[in-house]
């Protein structure tokens, strides 16, 4: 099924993505946010990285319209570029509305979402890199450590809200920080949807 001489270009575009997605997430967890400009800069930059994402995706899009054969199924190459960038729109509507809450205090569960949002991320351009040259079994123990910090984000969302409910007497802020750790806890699913699709990929051509 496989061509051996050159990586296929679905897979280099897949990989691209990937790539995209990887560098929008770390910008986010790297950015030392100070004040109000500071999120408003951050949540700039990363509309720039979601419009992008969606260019990448049409450009893909169009090539599976237009090409008779390609190296997986054409669903799976579709899904897996979809399930990245519901990533990249997930990373953008956090930080709009951090700016749009002006939230500049990013507490500690805000950072323990991210730093298992950043591996994930990781884990998925290595993966995804093992798909460019074929090794599609050493692609599941990505998968699996996707999981498994999909699985510490669900217990870190858990604790969040407890404490937000224990300590939080302002109901304003107990709305805002209840969406945004709703907003983390839903990308962390959309990195398990990754990997779920990855293991999909994995099942029919391996």
């Amino acid at each position: 099924m496989f061509s051996p001489r050159k990586t296929d270009p679905f897979f280099v575009a897949l990989l691209t993505i990937a790539e995209l997605v990887q560098e929008a997430v770390h910008y986010a967890d790297d950015f030392k946010v100070v004040n109000v400009a500071d999120l408003k800069e951050v949540s700039i930059r990363l509309k720039k990285y979601e419009k992008e994402g969606d260019a990448l995706i049409y450009e893909l899009t169009t090539k599976l319209n237009k090409s008779f054969m390609t190296p997986i199924e054409r669903e799976d190459i579709l899904q897996l570029s979809l399930k990245m960038d519901d990533i990249l729109d997930g990373i953008e509507h956090f930080a709009a509305h951090l700016e749009m809450f002006s939230l500049t205090d990013i507490d500690e569960y805000i950072q323990m979402f991210m730093e298992n949002i950043v591996k994930s991320t990781d884990e998925i351009v290595k993966a995804v890199q093992l798909l460019s040259r074929k090794k599609l079994i050493d692609m599941r123990e990505h998968s699996t450590l996707i999981k498994k910090y999909e699985g510490i984000c669900d217990d870190i969302f858990r604790v969040s809200i407890k404490q937000l409910f224990i300590n939080e007497k302002d109901p304003i802020r107990i709305i805002q920080y209840k969406d945004i750790y709703e907003q983390l806890e839903d990308i962390a699913d959309y990195c398990q949807d990754v990997a779920n699709t990855l293991e999909t990929i994995i099942m029919r051509n391996a």
